[in-house]
C-alpha cells in the first residue's frame, strides 16, 4: 500500500446509497504531503460519496486546526480550519479534470482524495496570517519596528497598525523631517 493508500475512496462498488469516510489528518498526514505551506495540524475531515447516475459527488466537511507561522513575528501559529466542498468524479479512459469534474480510469475504480483534502485546507488559510492583538513575539516585534520607516503619504493600512496591538511599547511612528531637495523631486512623481 502507498503512503496515501488509506485516502482511497472507492467508487465503482459504491450503490445508490451514500458512503461516509472519516479521517483524522494529524502531523504525519502534513509530514508525508511534504509540501512547505503547512507542517503540522490536526483537522478531522468527513467525505461523505454519493452516487448520482453517472457522476459521483463527494462532499467534503473539514474542521480543525493547522499551524503555520505568523507573517508579521515569524512564531507559530494556530489557525481554525471550517471549510465545506464539492467535488465531481466520473469514471473515464485516464485521469483528467474537465469543467470542474474529476475524471478518473474506470479500471482503477477510485479515487486517491489526499492531495484534494491538503489543497482545500490551503485554501481555507488566509492570505495575511497573524497572530491576535498582544500574542506576538515581543522580542521580534521590537526588532522589526527599528527598521520600519514611514512615508508621509503612507496610508493608515500601512506600518502604523502593523503593531496597534503592542500597547505597552513606547513606539510610535513619527514623520521625519526630510532634505526640502527632494520634496522638489516627490512633486515630479505626484504630477503625472
Amino acid at each position: 500500500m502507498s503512503k496515501f493508500g488509506q485516502y482511497n475512496v472507492v467508487l465503482k462498488d459504491l450503490s445508490d446509497a451514500s458512503r461516509l469516510y472519516e479521517f483524522e489528518l494529524d502531523d504525519l498526514y502534513f509530514k508525508k504531503i511534504d509540501s512547505p505551506e503547512v507542517q503540522k495540524g490536526n483537522v478531522h475531515a468527513k467525505v461523505n460519496v454519493q452516487r448520482k447516475l453517472s457522476v459521483f459527488e463527494l462532499q467534503f466537511m473539514l474542521d480543525g486546526s493547522v499551524i503555520i507561522p505568523c507573517d508579521r513575528c515569524l512564531d507559530d501559529m494556530e489557525q481554525q480550519i471550517h471549510y465545506k466542498e464539492k467535488l465531481q468524479v466520473k469514471f473515464g479512459d485516464k485521469f483528467s479534470e474537465e469543467d470542474e469534474i474529476v475524471i478518473v480510469p474506470e479500471t482503477e475504480g477510485a479515487i486517491n482524495i489526499a492531495w484534494f483534502l491538503y489543497e482545500f485546507i490551503v485554501l481555507n488559510i488566509p492570505i495575511k496570517h497573524v497572530h491576535a492583538p498582544g500574542e506576538c513575539n515581543k522580542t521580534m516585534a521590537t526588532k522589526l519596528k527599528k527598521h520600519i520607516t514611514r512615508q508621509k503619504d503612507d496610508d493608515e493600512d500601512g506600518v502604523s497598525t502593523l503593531f496597534e496591538d503592542d500597547a505597552d511599547d513606547d513606539f510610535s511612528v513619527e514623520e521625519t523631517q526630510t532634505d526640502p531637495r527632494w520634496d522638489g523631486l516627490q512633486n515630479i512623481t505626484e504630477n503625472n
